[in-house]
């Protein structure tokens, strides 16, 4: 059985299809199946080490990118597009795989354009509440759509949505508290706050987070995952601020470029409360049981208005508060943050409504693969 797997190459979509190829080699380990030639068919491969691992053959296909807004690139990206669509439909003709499956983004559309094109049966997942433009077009010839949000659902043809969850990597499903404090650097029994901005960091919520330091470090210790490409400038910030307090608060602030799985595990075991974008990150903090303060990408980043319905729907939930990034100031941060600190009833309030939202995510991987595998035999046999 050949499977292609598609998607945007940005840790919101990466990391889920890598947790639906780990269900996949489950069930055929507990099946005695023959393991599936599986190929990931993307712009960059995102995280070449976890494709290794998981046995999967890498396949590039640039393409341009479908913008919501006014760009001068949007001239040019149409014949990359026009091109990656090209490349696309070479790429799948070769591998000629009994399904695709995808999972969003610019990046998916030759892949998908080209299983449409060839009559390969498509099988698709929507993280968010308000799908993107890529899925909402896949949806019309999918045979099967899978999403994490029910207030997505409405976008798709009512016979062959379902709502899974998120599917979530293994790896991250469990946080660890036993020695996080020290492999972290962390002061024991001290509050603790866990910045996540997403795959790539945040520079606004970097900056508004740096702002707020002398305001937290008084009260917390802060875990911030910055994001390599902003690491540099964080580090010449740094000295500045923290040189205005006392030297005992200095050391509450640990700052990481990434967080791999383990150091992750144990950063959301050590935190109390989670900053942090609203992206796919918001299954994680669910799942984990975490209070959290979500912050959407400005409306002004036509591409990232899907994370206001995201941040705004799971806030219902009782899970979360947010911030809009336009009003972010640190006293404004330091009042959300003290509101569940001290309010262990609100936290509690919370930590419910987040484990009851993410109870789902975790069987989503394995709903989706077992699919996966039903539509992909069907195919076969035919």
């Amino acid at each position: 059985m050949k499977i292609v797997f598609t998607g945007g190459a940005t840790g919101g979509h990466f990391y889920p299809i890598i947790a639906i190829i780990e269900a996949l080699h489950e069930i055929e380990e507990a099946e005695h199946l023959l393991p599936a030639d599986i190929t990931f068919i993307s712009t960059n491969p995102f995280d070449k080490r976890m494709l290794f691992e998981n046995n999967i053959e890498y396949k590039e296909v640039p393409t341009g990118k479908m913008r919501q807004y006014f760009d001068i690139q949007n001239f040019f990206d149409i014949f990359k597009t026009a091109f990656g669509v090209i490349r696309g439909l070479r790429a799948v003709y070769r591998i000629f795989p009994d399904i695709v499956f995808g999972k969003g983004g610019y990046a998916s559309f030759p892949a998908l354009f080209a299983a449409k094109y060839f009559k390969i049966p498509v099988v698709i997942h929507e993280s968010d509440a308000s799908p993107g433009r890529v899925n909402l077009w896949a949806g019309k010839f999918a045979r099967a759509v899978a999403v994490s949000y029910p207030e997505a659902a409405k976008y798709f043809p009512e016979d062959k949505t379902v709502v899974t969850g998120q599917p979530i990597r293994r790896e991250v499903l469990h946080t660890v508290s036993r020695g996080g404090a020290r492999f972290l650097h962390l002061e024991e029994g001290r509050p603790t706050i866990l910045v996540l901005g997403g795959s790539q960091g945040s520079q606004a919520m970097n900056e508004a987070i740096l702002d707020a330091l002398p305001v937290l470090l008084p009260k917390y210790q802060i875990i911030h995952q910055v994001g390599d490409k902003n690491e540099e400038e964080i580090k010449s910030r740094l000295p500045g601020i923290l040189s205005l307090l006392p030297e005992v608060e200095r050391g509450r602030y640990v700052m990481f470029p990434y967080l791999d799985d383990l150091a992750l595990r144990m950063a959301a075991g050590a935190a109390q409360v989670i900053i942090s974008r609203a992206g796919s990150t918001i299954f994680e903090i669910a799942v984990w049981g975490k209070p959290s303060i979500l912050i959407p990408i400005g409306a002004a980043h036509g591409d990232h208005q899907h994370q206001h319905k995201n941040a705004y729907h799971y806030a219902r939930t009782g899970a979360a508060l947010v911030m809009e990034e336009a009003n972010l100031t640190p006293h404004l941060i330091a009042t959300e943050v003290d509101a569940i600190m001290e309010d262990a009833g609100l936290r509690a309030k919370m930590e419910r409504a987040a484990l009851a939202f993410g109870e789902q995510n975790k069987t989503a991987a394995m709903k989706i693969a077992k699919e996966i595998l039903r539509i992909a035999y069907e195919h076969e046999s035919r």
